[in-house]
């Protein structure tokens, strides 16, 4: 079995030596996804808007595999403000009401392009 490379005109291209995700068997590993539109431009706004990019980015590489946020079962997220955390959350939930996978939260230093929040996931793909 080889991985297989995922890739999506629906969301950003990688903007570095990476893919947007790969799959491996009934397993999707998703790089980090930043608030950047599919055409690469930043998302102005707050923490709101910008999660709700990267959530939007997510979406669109999980379908690019034939899964959706059900599939999802385990998120990273990178936060450069923990005080943004409450917000981010209200977003967040809007993306995951009733399915809720495993998540770890960190406050970093820095993200690319000075963001507010950088998402990656894993998603077991068709419950297998």
């Amino acid at each position: 079995m080889k991985p297989e490379i995922i890739a999506t005109t629906q969301a950003p291209s990688a903007i570095g030596p990476y893919s947007q995700a790969v799959r491996f068997g009934n397993m999707l590993f998703t790089s980090g996804q930043i608030p950047l539109s599919a055409d690469g431009t930043l998302v102005e706004g707050g923490i709101e808007a910008q999660t709700r990019q990267v959530l939007n980015n997510l979406k669109a590489v999980l379908a690019a595999s034939g899964a959706g946020f059900t599939d999802v079962v385990k998120t990273t997220v990178f936060l450069k403000d923990m005080n943004h955390f409450a917000a981010f959350n209200e977003v967040y939930a809007e993306f995951f009401s009733e399915h809720k996978p495993a998540r770890s939260t960190v406050e970093v230093a820095r993200l690319p392009k000075d963001v507010f929040v950088e998402i990656e996931l894993i998603a077991a793909i068709n419950g297998e």
